[in-house]
């Protein structure tokens, strides 16, 4: 039964995204104000070129033991740019592939969304850990 189901019917289809030279404070900013962990990169011509999740974002966090000021750590963290911290090897899946696929390359590969492409190779949606609890839940209801 899960075989049967496919990513496009439960993929987020209104994808908040990234450019590579945005701030990695406007990213951060993002992803709180929508409750989002994860933001595709995409180019100039709408071509997925990377992902940054809120754990690249903490990673590029300045460490509270520094010798450094307020300021300057402000300073510093406002120039890098999405391109500094971002995946360039992005894992994706196709909308029509089955769920359960996005679900074992999610498993497999312990990342928490995967962006998803139509045939062309540009982002139609996005699918999420959450996405399949859906289904899951919804499949089990329904028996």
């Amino acid at each position: 039964m899960l075989k049967n189901i496919l990513i496009k019917e439960y993929m987020t289809t209104d994808v908040i995204s990234a450019t590579p030279d945005m701030p990695i404070t406007t990213a951060h900013q993002i992803m709180k104000k929508n409750r989002i962990r994860r933001l595709p990169v995409l180019d100039e011509q709408g071509n997925l070129v990377g992902m940054v999740t809120i754990g690249d974002i903490r990673e590029a966090s300045p460490s509270g033991a520094t010798t450094l000021s307020i300021w300057e750590l402000n300073y510093l963290w406002s120039q890098l740019t999405v391109k500094d911290v971002m995946s360039h090897k992005v894992l994706t899946v196709r909308q029509d592939e089955p769920m359960i696929n996005a679900a074992q390359i999610m498993l497999d590969n312990k990342v928490s969304g995967l962006p998803v492409l139509d045939e062309s190779g540009k982002i139609v949606g996005i699918v999420t850990e959450s996405d399949v609890f859906r289904m899951v839940v919804k499949a089990q209801s329904d028996s």
